[in-house]
């Protein structure tokens, strides 16, 4: 939402909106970067952690926005990207160019080998890693975008750097920090060729990654009793319990994205295919019980670099609404900390553009510019392959309206708004008591009030199900059943004879006409339903109290 006149959306904007945040449950708001920065990558690319870009407001309005959602009851969380800088950062400017700068050493400097760069291994946004400072003829390293520096976490004055930048927004009052791609903060000093892969395997949940985050958490995020959230990168269920570990010594929780991985055939993401089914359910499987007790993870579908769940998993035309709402409550009683982003609440699909020119994201251009003119995709495929992967799926203006530009800005905004947005919209959700967004009011409201959400154990139901998820969560008081159709037919779902259901009711569906009387006979779900059951193990329905 912009109140300033620019078309990016401001930190005036979001604080205008905070009233439809507390209508919905939230408890924190996710602010991604609102640093000065070139905006190469939307942010990611900070070129001064201490100042706030001028087209998102003043220092003056974040902080008002801080003590009016502080005022609702509703946290702050931070977006700090501290892999790496913005080239025009002042430590990488001065450094370019400059053996004897004092803050050459803040980054990661390699000379060539045989001619060509330190290594093969590549950018995460497409082509080498490595860009030549031609003064020096010394490569740097940036496993994103080339303006995107990578910091040496290996020097301790970047890591004391680090520490001061968080120290300063936490001085602030800010309740936590999202820390990006924080997993890749540690390298291999080798540096060698990767003769089996792209270079991950060297620098993903490198040697020093947990020393780092305990150093850090100990000096600043205990002090402030900082929230704290971990983007990782193709990480592994073993770090993550380290990482999210009860004992705090490192962060609070973690994002990972295996599960959002199941629609990449052969692992490659620039390719189409229909997403393998059961290999989420797996996933899931394997993450919810490997982090029950021993870590923390995050659920979500969708964020900043994710296309949006109901055009991706679900049906974003005739059961737009169902398929939202299912995939809703598929995830949210799982355990973990659900995040819902900004849209998503509503339904919000892809835009499906179908031209280059309404795309603004570095590594959609980049991988265009690959696959079109060195790799022999014709544009065609390639813009289809965009519509569904690109991530300025989700980038698009939030819908508040049927007015122009969606309500979102009173100019035309940086990127364009879904056509579909006079129909798919806050204004039209609120007057709606079935619509997505009650939906999730009530998925938030039940996470509050039932137990065994947050300590129940998770039963996969029916792992060889070709059409249902259904998965059950336990505690030593109460049962909750979670039934899933991920498609967009009738399928046969029968409870398994292990399953109890003695003093079960209904809590959440999303078809109208359920009956008590049908909760112990369930023969099949309709196209993209869900039904949640809970069983109290010590309750009396037919009590009137």
């Amino acid at each position: 939402m912009t109140l300033r006149g620019g078309g990016t959306g401001d930190i005036c904007g979001i604080a205008s909106k905070l009233d439809y945040l507390k209508l919905l449950g939230t408890d924190a708001v996710w602010l991604t970067p609102v640093y000065c920065s070139p905006m190469v990558d939307n942010g990611y690319d900070i070129s001064d952690y201490y100042s706030i870009k001028p087209d998102f407001g003043t220092m003056a309005d974040f902080e008002a926005f801080l003590e009016a959602a502080h005022r609702r009851d509703i946290a702050v969380i931070m977006d700090i990207v501290v892999n790496h800088t913005s080239t025009q950062h002042p430590w990488f400017k001065d450094a370019l160019g400059n053996k004897e700068s004092p803050y050459r050493d803040y980054y990661i400097w390699r000379k060539p080998v045989n001619g060509r760069t330190p290594n093969n291994w590549q950018s995460k946004f497409g082509g080498s890693a490595w860009e030549l400072d031609e003064a020096t003829g010394e490569y740097y390293l940036h496993l994103f975008a080339k303006e995107q520096a990578d910091l040496n976490w290996e020097n301790p004055e970047v890591r004391e750097e680090v520490k001061n930048i968080i120290r300063f927004w936490a001085e602030k009052g800010v309740d936590g920090f999202r820390l990006d791609v924080i997993n890749l903060i540690s390298k291999e000093q080798h540096f060698s060729d990767d003769d089996s892969g792209d270079g991950r395997r060297f620098y993903t949940d490198g040697p020093k990654v947990h020393e780092y985050l305990q150093e850090i958490s100990n000096e600043v995020f205990k002090r402030y009793g900082s929230v704290t959230v971990g983007e990782m990168s193709s990480t592994t269920l073993e770090h993550c319990q380290q990482y999210s570990s009860s004992d705090g010594r490192e962060l609070s929780m973690v994002f990972n994205f295996h599960h959002l991985k199941v629609d990449y055939p052969d692992g490659e993401k620039w390719a189409l295919a229909p997403f393998d089914f059961l290999k989420l359910k797996q996933i899931f499987n394997y993450w919810q019980t490997g982090l029950n007790g021993k870590g923390w993870g995050a659920l979500f579908w969708c964020n900043h670099d994710q296309p949006r769940v109901v055009s991706r998993l679900g049906n974003d035309k005739e059961y737009r609404v169902e398929s939202a709402k299912m995939l809703a409550a598929s995830l949210h009683m799982m355990q973990g900390t659900p995040y819902i982003y900004q849209g998503e609440e509503i339904g919000m699909t892809n835009p499906h553009f179908s031209q280059i020119s309404e795309y603004r994201d570095v590594e959609s251009i980049n991988m265009y510019d690959i696959m079109v003119n060195y790799d022999g995709v014709s544009e065609q495929e390639m813009m289809s392959i965009l519509s569904e992967r690109s991530r300025d799926n989700s980038r698009t203006p939030m819908q508040w309206n049927a007015d122009d530009h969606s309500g979102f800005s009173s100019v035309s905004p940086w990127i364009p708004v879904a056509d579909n947005y006079r129909d798919i919209n806050v204004e039209n959700a609120l007057k709606d008591e079935c619509s997505v967004f009650y939906f999730y009011k009530k998925l938030i409201k039940m996470r509050k009030e039932i137990d065994v959400i947050t300590s129940g154990d998770y039963l996969d139901l029916y792992p060889e199900h070709p059409k249902v998820f259904g998965y059950q969560r336990s505690n030593p008081d109460q049962q909750l059943i979670c039934l899933n159709n991920f498609y967009d037919k009738t399928t046969e779902c029968k409870l398994p004879e292990s399953v109890t259901l003695t003093n079960a009711r209904y809590v959440l569906g999303n078809y109208s006409g359920i009956e008590q009387s049908e909760v112990e006979k369930i023969q099949l779900l309709r196209p993209y339903e869900t039904r949640v059951i809970l069983v109290e193990k010590y309750a009396d329905w037919t009590s009137t109290d």
